[in-house]
């Protein structure tokens, strides 16, 4: 049985991986004919990043210290929000201003990986 504090991620990992295949299956079917070649390139690198870390996600939420680790996978959540979204949004011709989101997202995912390492870290 999932730990209750857990039982978030685990809903929000399927919910991201669910969310990352469709608009995967979206972009290489819905947009390749309307997009150029650049703009397929954004928006496969914002579906590899949403993907990479929905299932990183997941594994925390199924990790046995998924509580110590409920932080990292928000701020993956956050990553792919911010990363993600931001490059999905340019991909389709948003404004230029949401390219200095698209780091921060990246920051955030770099956060939740550092999380990880300092939970593998502690004592106890």
């Amino acid at each position: 049985m999932i730990d209750e504090r857990a039982r978030s991620l685990l809903l929000t990992a399927a919910l991201l991986g669910d969310a990352g295949v469709a608009i995967g299956a979206f972009g290489a079917h819905g947009l390749r004919a309307r997009l150029d070649a650049r703009a397929l390139e954004v928006w496969e690198t914002a579906v590899r990043y949403h993907l990479v870390h929905a299932v990183a996600l997941l594994a925390l939420a199924l990790s046995p210290y998924a509580p110590a680790l409920r932080g990292a996978g928000w701020l993956f959540v956050a990553g792919i929000a911010l990363f993600s979204g931001s490059l999905y949004a340019l991909a389709l011709g948003g404004p230029r201003l949401l390219g200095p989101i698209t780091p921060l997202g990246g920051l955030a995912f770099i956060a939740g990986w550092l999380w990880i390492a300092k939970v593998a870290l502690s004592r106890g």
